[in-house]
């Protein structure tokens, strides 16, 4: 066993999204020989939208490739990934909560370049189409509105609760609200984007989803986006990579997490996170914006 704990973590290890996604063609210049494969395992603890949205089944066969790394990867909410990464659980992290990566960061849980911006995408508020709250109308483009306007008719709202960057997020707007959601109207499922996304169809109910999310489900059939591009910026959506300090323990994968690291920060990669999405959404999920 490679960590501590990492036999229950490695039980909520999905590489699969939800839908199939695109397939991304590998630059010829990143193509290694047989003789440089198997170069080891990679842990990789990632916030659930990475999946769910298909990008990494998109892009990580290309790293797996150029490097030889054989990437492990733990899908879960941002929070349980930095914990991960507190533990000496993980080797790098990509994650979309920037207020608790600057205090991993500044609590010494990175290596010595901290934190690096990857790409990023938005918020949306998706709900039944029937609006029972009135959403679309008055608050299209007012996340605190649009929150104000589901308590009051206290109409059905699922609530990741799982210390996500999208439930983070989610408490941020609640308490621009002044409000502290509660009552059976308040449903916290504990569980991914996907799994909240999926439960909101079935109740008809209002939720917080990333955009890249949301498309690759495609679940517009009984719900559809209420609120969105709030000119605030509340709804901005940034993620993030980390390699995990490497004096937690011994057996940190620092190597391969650099590796990585320098590999979704570079031209060719932030290219391929571009273009995922365009041939099916006419857009990009994500957008690149490594410095």
């Amino acid at each position: 066993m490679k960590r501590v704990g990492i036999g229950l973590a490695v039980c909520m290890l999905m590489l699969c999204a939800c839908s199939k996604p695109q397939e991304a063609k590998v630059p010829s210049e990143t193509r290694v020989s047989t003789e440089a494969k198997d170069a080891g395992e990679l842990i990789l603890a990632t916030t659930t939208s990475t999946k769910d949205s298909g990008l990494l089944d998109a892009i990580l066969p290309v790293f797996e490739e150029a490097t030889g790394y054989s990437v492990s990867v733990i899908s879960v909410g941002s929070g349980e990934a930095m914990k991960m990464g507190e533990n000496g659980e993980a080797d790098v992290l990509l994650v979309h909560s920037p207020a608790a990566e600057k205090a991993f960061v500044e609590e010494g849980h990175a290596d010595e370049d901290g934190r690096k911006d990857v790409m990023y995408n938005d918020f949306i508020l998706v709900g039944p189409k029937d609006d029972p709250a009135g959403v679309g109308a008055e608050w299209a483009n007012d996340a605190v509105g649009a929150f104000k306007a589901i308590s009051e008719k206290q109409s059905p709202f699922i609530s990741r609760s799982d210390e996500s960057g999208t439930h983070k997020k989610e408490l941020a707007i609640w308490e621009k609200c002044a409000i502290e959601p509660s009552g059976d109207w308040y449903i916290q499922a504990g569980t991914g984007m996907g799994a909240v996304l999926e439960m909101a169809n079935e109740k008809l109910a209002y939720t917080l989803s990333d955009r890249a999310t949301w498309l690759n489900l495609g679940l517009d059939e009984d719900l559809t986006i209420l609120c969105e591009k709030d000119e605030s910026g509340i709804l901005y959506n940034q993620y993030g990579v980390i390699c995990v300090n490497p004096e937690k323990n011994e057996n940190i994968n620092h190597e391969g997490a650099k590796e990585f690291q320098n590999w979704i920060l570079s031209e060719e990669t932030q290219k391929l996170i571009g273009e995922y999405g365009t041939e099916t959404y006419g857009a990009p999920l994500f957008t690149p914006n490594a410095q």
